[in-house]
Formats: structure tokens, sequence, C-alpha cells
């Protein structure tokens, strides 16, 4: 039997219509209006079938026969290479349309996990991310292949450029990836995984990324600052000066519930669930900080301690910024005044380092608190909390006249 008949350049210059045999079931079939395509023609069962196995112009001579010897093989077992591959088809069809694209193993995995997600904020915080960075990468591809490579291409210009932001992109495409895994969406290890992986590739964040403080004033000018604000009009101004004297973050202020302040007792306890350690935090409200509290519109069954301009719903979490920058101080962040309060109370008082950890909800060991808690903790709280408010009236500072002595006899 001749074999292998065929050369490429006689398959490049027949136009004739009709089949030629290349040899082993192998054939060229050109078609009335030029069109070339390879057909493997065999007989099963008693049975001539014919099958096709591409264009020319797609499949050269050389895998036009390499194609008709994995068919020739599976005849062998009797098996019929059409049914094969309408099988193979079928299942690759049925496997498309219930793979599961990145995009939405993002989205099935922000939904299954916003309800344990304390910050209401997290949820937008994920989508805004993976959408600027993640999905015109690989978003609309099928979670399954998702690979080293397409990671890289989403991490690797804002590695250098935004690092805690690309940080946080891998971390949460490394999550959506595990739970595509145990949901049985995709097989293999995870290509976003940081140690003995992406560490190996990309350089170390301490490495790129520049350590950011929360701008801070100086304590020296907190007094002037406080008098500008209370000399301000709307909730915001007072939500920002409320959380300068408590040295409370952003979040907690204007989260604040009717329900968590004890006026009577001047104390302020804010939730463990509310709170960025998870541990509940009383804070001894200042003379000053009830005042606030006592001169704030209060509607019939209000929740909320800051009102926004929404009936009954809180203020946004950027009000307090943009109190800043009505007062020309983008150079300062709400964050970085408990930065002030902590330089005041290290360099201005004989406070000591676990009293004032405490007071920003700082995590202290638990034999610190268990001791602290012993006694009378809360009231050196107190003490402390009003001294600030009183260093906060205090316009024209005076370094000398400002130090808060330690008590004689009195272990703070």
């Amino acid at each position: 039997m001749q074999i292998n008949r065929l050369t490429v350049a006689a398959v490049n210059a027949q136009n004739k219509p009709g089949l030629y045999a290349d040899g082993l079931g192998l054939y060229l079939q050109v078609a009335k209006g030029g069109s070339k395509t390879w057909i493997f023609r065999y007989m099963l069962a008693g049975r001539p079938r014919k099958m096709g196995l591409g264009s020319v112009h797609t499949v050269p001579l050389k895998m036009a026969r390499e194609k008709a010897a994995e068919q020739r093989l599976k005849l062998l077992d009797a098996d019929d290479p059409i049914e094969i591959r309408k099988t193979q088809r079928m299942e690759k069809l049925a496997a498309s349309a219930t793979a599961l694209s990145f995009k939405e193993a993002a989205e099935a995995y922000i939904k299954a996990h916003r309800a344990g997600w304390s910050n209401i904020k997290h949820a937008g915080q994920w989508k805004a991310t993976l959408e600027a960075y993640a999905y015109p990468v690989f978003g609309d591809l099928a979670v399954q292949r998702v690979d080293t490579a397409l990671v890289l291409k989403a991490l690797e210009p804002i590695w250098t450029e935004k690092p805690e932001t690309a940080t946080r992109v891998r971390g949460r495409v490394e999550s959506i990836l595990d739970w595509a895994t145990a949901r049985g969406s995709r097989k293999g290890d995870n290509p976003a995984r940081w140690r003995g992986h992406l560490d190996k590739l990309l350089p170390k964040r301490s490495k790129v990324a520049k350590v950011q403080h929360h701008p801070a004033l100086p304590y020296a000018e907190i007094g002037t600052f406080v008098a500008t604000v209370k000399g301000m009009e709307g909730v915001s101004p007072q939500a920002l000066e409320f959380a300068i004297l408590t040295a409370t973050r952003t979040g907690e202020v204007i989260g604040a519930r009717w329900s968590e302040i004890d006026s009577e007792n001047a104390l302020w306890t804010i939730p463990a669930s509310r709170m960025k350690a998870k541990r509940e935090h009383r804070v001894p409200l200042s003379k000053r900080a009830l005042e606030i509290l006592a001169g704030l519109p209060r509607e019939k069954d209000a929740e909320f301690v800051f009102i926004g301009d929404k009936k009954g719903q809180p203020l946004s979490n950027m009000a307090l910024l943009m109190t800043l920058r009505r007062m020309k101080r983008d150079d300062l962040t709400v964050h970085g005044f408990r930065s002030t309060f902590r330089d005041w109370a290290a360099e201005q008082t004989a406070y000591p380092n676990e009293l004032l950890e405490m007071a920003l909800a700082h995590v202290v060991s638990d034999k610190t608190e268990a001791a602290y808690r012993r006694g009378d903790m809360m009231e050196k709280r107190r003490r402390l909390m009003q001294d600030w408010a009183d260093f906060c009236a205090t316009e024209k500072f005076s370094a000398a006249s400002n130090v808060t002595p330690i008590r004689s006899g009195a272990n703070v």
C-alpha cells in the first residue's frame, strides 16, 4: 500500500474538485469553491465512515498525517473515532457551560462572607480593587485557568507603585481561588499564594514600600485647632472634636449609638463587634465630651449619635475628613489625632505606657490588662482623658506649665 503520496507543494497546487489519497485513509478533499480540507476514511462494522480533520489552512500535511494516525489507533480497539469526538465535544461544552469564571467566583465569595465582615465598607473595597486590577486581566476566564502568569500580570504593574493595594489584591485573589478549590471549581496549587511561590518572583513589600504614618498635628497646636473646630457649625465638626477628645477612630465615632452611651457614669462602651481588635472598649468621657453629646439634636427613638444628612442614618465615612478639608487642613488625617494624643501623653504626662495603650484600644498582654483591671484602672483613665480634654482647651501652650506631674503617693 502506497503511503505519503501527497507533498506540500502538490496540496497547495491542487485546485480541481475531488478526493486525493495520501494513504492509510487520509485524503485531501477539494470542494467546488476551491476550499481544501482533510478527510479520514475508514470502515467500521462493515460501514464506511468519513471524518473531517480540519482545513488545510489550519492543519498542515504533517499534522493531518498525525491526526489520521491517532484515529487509526482508536480503530484497533474497535472504537469509532467520530463517536468519541462527539462525546468529547459534548463534555467540553457541558464543562464550559458550568465553568465558573473568576469574576463569578469572586462575587460568590464576597456574598458568602459579607455577613461576617464587621466593616460595611469591606465588601465594597473588595469589589473595587478586583474590578480595577484583577477583572481586566482574568475576570472572564474560568477560575481553573487562572495561573501564575496571569496573577503576575495583574500584580506587577502596581507592586512597586502601590504596594499596599497590590498586597491586598494578591491576598483577595488567593482567598477567592482557595474558595473555588474548596468548592471543586478548580484543582492544583494556588498561583496567588505568597510563601514559597510569589515571594520568589516579587520583591518583599518591605523592600518597595516606604512606611507611611498618618499625618498628625503637633500636640502644641491642638488647643488652637480644637478652638477652630468648636467655632464651626454642623454635626461633622462636633463628631471630629469628639473623636479627638476620645482618641478613637473614625468608624467608632460615626457608628456610635446612644445605647452605648452611659451619660450618668460618663462612659462610652464600644462593643467588640465594632472594634478593630475585636475587644470591647470602654472610653471615659470628659466633661467637654459630655457637653458635645448633650448639645446634639436627638430625634425620638434615634439609634445613632452623630446623624448625617439622611434621616436616622449616621454620618458618612468621609464626613470628618471633609471637615478637615473645609478647614484647608489636607495635611492632616482624623486617625492622626490618635498620634497627637499619644505624643502628648508620652511627653507631657507621667501616665504609664500600658495605660496609654489601653486608652487607644491597642492590644496589651492579658497579664497587663488583668493587673490594670484590678483596682482603679478606670479612675486613672478618667483622669487621663480629662487631662487631655483640658489640654485641648488650652490655646496657648507652655511646655513648662502643662506637664501633668506624678501624683504624690499615687500608683499611676
